[in-house]
């Protein structure tokens, strides 16, 4: 699928401006801008957390229950 050529591209816009009006275009944007931010500084936040989990040593727990040394009984059938 190609670009859209300069008549789509306005016959786009003014479809949007007959929509929405020329005064809410601007508002749109501003909203837009702001979700790209936000999204932006919550992937941020989340690569630190992560590399800071990832550097910090994991404690085990010394009540924490062991695997069964015994083989595990089997059945049979009838």
């Amino acid at each position: 699928m190609s670009m859209p050529s300069g008549m789509e591209l306005l016959l786009i816009f003014g479809i949007i401006v007959l929509l929405f009006g020329a005064k809410k275009i601007p508002d749109l944007a501003k909203g837009i801008g702001k979700g790209i931010k936000n999204f932006k500084s919550e992937m941020k936040e989340d690569e630190a957390e992560t590399t800071a989990s990832a550097e910090a040593p994991k404690k085990v727990e010394a009540n924490e229950e062991i695997a069964s040394k015994e083989a595990p009984k089997t059945t049979t059938q009838a």
